[in-house]
């Protein structure tokens, strides 16, 4: 009786999540899921590290990632059957914490009701042809200089976090007190990290954290607390939102930011793991299921939103399940329950020093720089708006100055130099409104 019912339970998920067709098998997705979530699970350590930084509960950001991150997976494997794990967007966490809370002064209730907000028209995008349309406006160039940025952006936040660079009167920034052990820790994780990865290490991120986090506690700087125990509460950050506080002309570039972003993020996530997962059809050259990943993709932000995360958004580290296997849904469920389990791990997640996630957070940054190489440096007036861009978010310690900058900049060129008929409708008026953002701050 046991046997069969172990048939019947296989039977179902071949059937359901069409294993088969796809090529694949149980034992493969399984696999597949256990790999995205060892290469991603840095983010429940990472993201209450920077997102505590705005005031809100450590212990509550650290449930919220877990349960927004298994929420969004969940969605995407059981409505889209995509082998795609969602969690809260590195990039998005940051300009939540250091820029609209750290450099604008709202609370981090608004910034949240910013997000909600942000997931909302997110998801309405989805549903209509809205979506495809500011996509296909928006030149690849500034999409490659977005993302760069947003990880110059990352590298400068995780080497200020660590100590590797410091603030200075003379030259604004400058090298750090590499004498300070943390500082020599933060450098060794990103490294490890690093060398790790380049050999195809299994949980590269995760072992770099855990050695470097090893070595604090034996010199004394990191103190046990345990590894399990219950999940501490969500109540701190659990429908936090203040709606009141984002009714100002300010707040629009706020939320254009958040909403850009994860548009341009998740499309080039969506499509590169597709592309690996074989979902093209050959015959068409469409991608299948794409309509309910968006809208899976899109719904999570609201979803995050609500318990206390920054737009969660789908994760390039699932290419990693994939190459070990994953084609279908059934990887990211398994994705989604190893994220809920992991909410019993509260004490290892207090336990992880700053220096720690500083590390992984630098080695994220130069995974996201890559993409640069991407512009088409042969025609100037493509290139300066995406190194403008990618430079003014560091510069200016904002994602959405940078994008702000650099469309305005677009726009100028190439109505400067005769190629207007290269700018889309929707260019004119994104830049319109950011010009608008820039003398009305």
């Amino acid at each position: 009786m046991e046997d069969t019912s172990k048939l019947k339970n296989k039977g179902a998920l071949q059937h359901f999540f069409k294993i088969a067709e796809h090529g694949s098998s149980i034992k493969q997705e399984v696999i597949g899921g256990i790999t995205t979530f060892a290469t991603m699970a840095y983010i429940i350590f990472v993201n209450p590290s920077i997102m505590s930084s705005t005031g809100m509960d450590a212990g509550a950001l650290f449930v919220a990632t877990c349960i927004g991150a298994a929420i969004g997976t969940l969605m995407m494997g059981l409505f889209a059957n995509w082998p795609v794990a969602l969690a809260p967007g590195m990039g998005l966490n940051a300009f939540f914490a250091f820029t609209v809370v750290g450099e604008m002064g709202y609370s981090w209730q608004v910034a949240l009701a910013a997000v909600f907000v942000s997931g909302v028209i997110f998801v309405g995008l989805s549903v209509s042809s809205v979506r495809e349309w500011i996509l296909n406006s928006i030149p690849n160039d500034l999409r490659y200089g977005m993302t760069a940025g947003v990880g110059l952006f990352l590298g400068i936040i995780g080497m200020k976090t660590a100590g590797i660079v410091a603030a200075s009167p003379a030259t604004l920034v400058t090298l750090g007190d590499f004498t300070k052990p943390e500082v020599g820790l933060a450098g060794l994780c990103f490294l490890i990290i690093c060398v790790l990865s380049v050999r195809q290490v299994f949980g590269a991120v995760l072992i770099g954290i855990f050695s470097v986090t090893a070595i604090g506690m034996f010199l004394g700087l990191v103190e046990y607390n345990g590894l399990v125990s219950s999940p501490p509460s969500i109540a701190p950050t659990f429908m936090a939102m203040d709606f009141g506080g984002i009714l100002n002309v300010g707040m629009i570039s706020v939320i254009l930011a958040f909403l850009f972003v994860n548009i341009f993020d998740t499309a080039g996530t969506l499509m590169g793991v597709a592309e690996r997962a074989n979902l093209v059809n050959k015959e068409t050259g469409k991608i299948d299921g794409l309509p309910k990943a968006l809208k899976a993709d899109s719904f999570s932000s609201v979803v995050g939103a609500c318990f206390g995360c920054p737009p969660v958004t789908s994760y390039v580290e699932s290419a990693s399940g994939v190459s070990a296997g994953a084609r279908t849904g059934l990887s990211a469920v398994v994705v989604g329950l190893l994220f809920l389990a992991a909410m019993f791990l509260a004490p290892l997640a207090g336990m992880i020093p700053a220096y720690a996630t500083a590390g992984a957070l630098i080695y994220v940054a130069f995974l996201m720089m890559g993409s640069i190489r991407h512009v088409d440096w042969d025609d100037f007036t493509n290139a300066v708006p995406a190194a403008v861009t990618a430079l003014m978010m560091p510069l200016t310690f904002s994602i959405s100055n940078g994008i702000a900058l650099g469309f305005i900049t677009y726009t100028v060129l190439k109505v400067g130099t005769g190629k207007q008929d290269q700018i889309s409708i929707a260019m004119y008026i994104l830049s319109a409104l950011f010009v608008l953002k820039l003398l009305l701050m």
